[in-house]
């Protein structure tokens, strides 16, 4: 369980994926405690899964200040970089 109101980092692997970004396009990040039913949901209580039906809303809040810097890499891969 996480504390809450604490600042915790973490490094988040989208694992081998690409996309083509032409003049114009955009990106949005979205941030979420879940994909269900793509992935089981988290009940935030703490107790195992499966043991009960509360739930617990969770709150994401992406902080991005001189103490606490937050960023998004995208690699390029192209006709002009010098991966393969």
């Amino acid at each position: 369980m996480i504390e809450p109101g604490r600042p915790y980092e973490y490094a988040i692997d989208l694992w081998a994926t690409s996309n083509v970004f032409r003049a114009g396009h955009r990106i949005r990040l979205q941030v979420t405690s879940s994909c269900f039913p793509r992935w089981d949901r988290n009940p935030n209580t703490g107790h195992p899964f499966g043991a009960d039906a509360e739930l617990r809303v969770a709150h994401q809040e992406i902080l991005h200040n001189r103490n606490h810097p937050s960023r998004v890499s995208l690699p390029l891969v192209g006709p002009d970089s010098k991966s393969c």
